[in-house]
């Protein structure tokens, strides 16, 4: 069955940095569109980035210039650079995958379970 597994979250300093990984299986990763969500308390979920199965990517205003998206096809796993970080950053992190980009940006494809990210002030 499809599985998408992320890690790389914990406590970190503002300014401080982490990377998110997303190791996935169950489907065939290099035709999949990817992206990371993030959600924090009281807040909806928003799309931060994402990554077509071409390489193309795509950021959330807050991310850019501060985090990268990339994906690692032969390991079948997916990464989020996230640098500079700061305490509005803190929330849970989800990875997704869809079959387009229409369907990760629209949150209709498959969910990690997602990992913690806190960033202090």
């Amino acid at each position: 069955q499809v599985q998408l597994v992320e890690s790389g979250g914990g406590l970190v300093q503002a300014g401080g940095s982490l990377r998110l990984s997303c190791a996935t299986s169950g489907f065939t990763f290099n035709t999949y569109a990817m992206g990371w969500f993030r959600q924090a308390p009281g807040k909806e979920r928003e799309l931060v980035a994402r990554i077509s199965s071409g390489g193309t990517t795509g950021y959330a205003d807050s991310a850019k210039g501060r985090f990268t998206i990339s994906r690692d096809n032969a390991k079948n796993t997916l990464y989020l650079q996230m640098n500079s970080l700061k305490p509005e950053d803190t929330a849970v992190y989800y990875c997704t995958a869809g079959i387009n980009i229409v369907v990760v940006t629209t949150s209709r494809g498959f969910w990690g379970q997602g990992t913690q990210v806190t960033v202090s002030s």
